[in-house]
Order: structure tokens, then sequence, then C-alpha cells
């Protein structure tokens, strides 16, 4: 569970040992308590208050505090100082970052991404039989672009690198067309946009990705990883490059959240507000979409690797293997079972 607060001078301490908001409402204090078993994150918004006993209590219990922008990115994290991680699994993902292993890695990862997409694309078709001329035609050029990266070779990933962002934006077009244009009317868009939004539809995107980067960023803390040394992505001065290059399978999760706050006909005006040069989120609409996108990646499960598991734990998962291949380590089916074991891969 994430416990996400944004209400302008609210307080977040410790009282018998629990977590406490107190929200001052005119003359009457709202007051709720949280245990620590329930929480894997912590997410506060500008105008909230934090005591250090709430970041003792939060560490103690490997619960990440995350300090969010208006649009949802993260830009500050409190963790737990003792996570363990060994430095083999840095060397191996610098050497990984200028040799052939590094550009398998990123192919995988994009194919991953755009196969994707084809497949909700198929899955939304199956209802929409009435723009089936539309779905195959998009569907056929995705899966030619998927095909196009499985072939491409280099010695290192900048060999490569602008055929890869080619094709991985050339299907990300295709796919991004047809959601815009199967939506209703009034939320139709013609592609993605990003800071500002120019529609309602890409600022509930571009924050459920910002919700998604922060989960990212954990599971490859916790898996041992260097969330800034990326492959694909440059290493610009404290960005988070590998994070960039690790999300890509997953932003379908985010996609198909947003997706179905939309068809379902959840999302009105009430949820997002005019800004310069597009739209935003706001309170409402942040509260429908963390509720949504919360339930989504923990409470559905889904099939993997022959058991039900949540999506943040898939998430995990792969990240423990990516550290594993990354020093040529073999899991063990009990580690795979018990992955907050391998904190220490």
């Amino acid at each position: 569970m994430i416990l996400s607060i944004d209400t302008y001078g609210a307080y977040l301490h410790v009282k018998d040992d629990m977590f406490e908001v107190r929200i001052k409402k005119e003359d009457e204090t709202i007051r709720r308590k949280i245990a620590p078993a329930k929480l894997n994150a912590i997410h506060l918004s500008k105008g909230v208050s934090l005591s250090v006993d709430a970041i003792e209590l939060a560490t103690m219990h490997n619960i990440e505090i995350l300090f969010m922008q208006f649009e949802g990115t993260p830009y500050g994290r409190v963790w737990s100082s003792k996570l363990g991680s060994t430095t083999k699994i840095r060397k191996s993902q610098l050497i990984a970052s200028v040799t052939n292993s590094g550009t398998e890695f990123v192919k995988e990862w994009i194919v991953a991404k755009i196969s994707n997409q084809k497949d909700f694309l198929k899955k939304l078709k199956k209802h929409r039989e009435d723009k089936a001329a539309l779905f195959v035609s998009a569907i056929n050029k995705i899966e030619k672009k998927a095909d196009s990266v499985k072939k491409l070779s280099g010695i290192n990933i900048y060999e490569i690198a602008d055929e890869l962002r080619g094709y991985e934006g050339s299907a990300g077009k295709e796919y991004f067309r047809v959601l815009g244009q199967i939506l209703s009317e009034e939320y139709r868009f013609d592609s993605r946009s990003f800071r500002p939004a120019k529609d309602p539809f890409n600022s509930f995107l571009n924050y459920a990705y910002g919700v998604l980067y922060s989960k990212i960023e954990r599971a490859l803390l916790i898996a041992g990883v260097d969330p800034y040394l990326g492959f694909l992505h440059r290493d610009d001065y404290n960005q988070k490059s590998m994070v960039f290059d690790f999300i890509e399978p997953y932003r379908v999760w985010a996609d198909e959240t947003v997706f179905k706050l939309f068809s379902a006909k959840k999302v009105n005006k009430s949820h997002t507000e005019k800004i310069s040069g597009g739209f935003s989120l706001n309170k409402n609409g942040k509260i429908l979409l963390m509720e949504s996108i919360n339930k989504f990646m923990e409470e559905d499960k889904v099939k993997y690797k022959g058991r039900n598991q949540s999506r943040n734990n898939i998430i995990q998962l792969d990240a423990h293997s990516f550290a594993a291949k990354l020093i040529k380590k073999k899991l063990k089916p009990e580690d795979i079972e018990n992955y907050d074991l391998l904190g220490d891969v």
C-alpha cells in the first residue's frame, strides 16, 4: 500500500508506534493512523510536514519516503542506509554498459515494450470489431518494428542507439494513435505529449508514469542495481538512466490503468485543470489515479512463472533476475519464491 498525502498543511508523525496523518480543516482536526506493516511507500507533495520520528519509523520498516513534484515525478527520497548489495553488481553493470551485454538487455526491454503494446491493442480489438481495420493496420506495423529491433546488432549500444530509438518511436506513434482514436470524442488525442500534457489523457498518463518510475527505482535499489548507470539513456548529471531503461516493458501497465479509467467514464472535467500550454491533474484526479494504479499493481494478481503475483512483485523479481544475470548467477527456485531475501544477490 502507498500512503499518498497532498493536502496542504497536513502533518505526518508517529503516535503509538504507528503513522498518524493530521489534517486541520476549519475548526476540525482529522486524524488517521496507519500501521507500518501495511505500507511499502509514502508519497508527500508540497505543503506537507514530516516529523523525524516518522522518518525513523519508515526506515526501520524499509518504507521509502518520496517527495513528489506537482505532476507526480519524485524529486527526492528518504531510504534506509542498511540496504544490502554487492559492488560486484555495479561493476558488472558498468562493464555491460559498454559491451554487447548491455546492447542485448536493451533490445530485450524494447522488444518487450513493443510486444506489450501490440498485445494491449489486440485485447482492445476484441471488443471493438467495428474498428478492426484500424487495429489490424497498427498491430502489423508494430510487429514489424519489434522484428527490426531483434535483428539489430552492435558491439555496444551506441552503434545502434539511433535505430533503436527510431523503431521504438515509430511503434509508439502507431500505438498511441489508436488509443487516441478509440476514446470517447471528448477525450480523443493525436499523439503523446509530455510536460505540459496537451490533453487530459496524457496528463493522467504522465502522472502514472511518474508513479511507475518510483516503483522501478525502488526495485533496482533493493536488487543492488545502480539506477543512474543506464545503457541506452544518456548518463547526464543526476539522471536516473537505468530507471528509464528498465521501465520500458512495464509502461503498458500505466497505459492500461489510465485507459480503463477513461473507457469506463470515470474521468470527468473535475479531475484535471488547465495550465499554461496544457492540462494537469488536480487533487481529485490524483486520488482517482492513485487508487486505481495501486489496486492494479498490488491487488490484481497475474500469472508469472507459474505463480500468481502482484505486478509490484513482478517488477521486483525482474530486477533481482537482472542483477543475477549481470553477475552471471543463476537464481534458485526458492530465491524466486522469496525475492525479499535477495538484497545481497
